[in-house]
């Protein structure tokens, strides 16, 4: 795997729960702020809405708590990109403190014109960059369901 090392963040005192750790809500708050900054390196960022309409649409989330996040801590955040297709891209991030795996997020998001109101092809140069930056190997947790064992 060569995971994209796009954002990383400082816990923020606001997102820790009664019992001094991240509170659950708040694991998406870096992730999205990860997502951004997905964007913004595949060249689909604000500026291209602004100019074309056109954004990521979150489809589906799959969100692991991993280990327990407590004050302080760094947060660093990679991503990968598992697969894709010319409207539909999936991948995933991966929230560790230190060495340490937090939690994991998988995401599938449809590029969406907003103006005409439908699905459409991300660019050609966004597609090229998105097969660069496509991992071989899947993680194990990748794709799984909710269940019990």
């Amino acid at each position: 795997m060569n995971p994209l090392k796009l954002h990383s963040e400082p816990l923020q005192d606001a997102w820790l729960d009664a019992y001094g750790h991240l509170n659950e809500a708040y694991y998406l708050v870096p992730f999205t702020n990860t997502t951004w900054k997905l964007q913004d390196h595949f060249g689909v960022g604000v500026p291209y809405f602004e100019a074309t309409g056109c954004a990521i649409y979150t489809l589906e989330s799959h969100l692991r708590y991993v280990s327990e996040v407590r004050a302080p801590a760094h947060l660093e955040v990679e991503s990968l990109i598992f697969d894709f297709k010319p409207k539909v891209l999936r991948f995933a991030h991966i929230m560790k403190v230190g060495d340490t795996e937090a939690a994991t997020v998988e995401c599938l998001v449809l590029h969406y014109n907003t103006r005409e109101n439908r699905a459409t092809p991300f660019p050609e140069t966004a597609l090229a960059a998105l097969e660069a930056a496509k991992v071989t190997q899947l993680p194990d947790w990748a794709g799984q369901s909710i269940g019990l064992k």
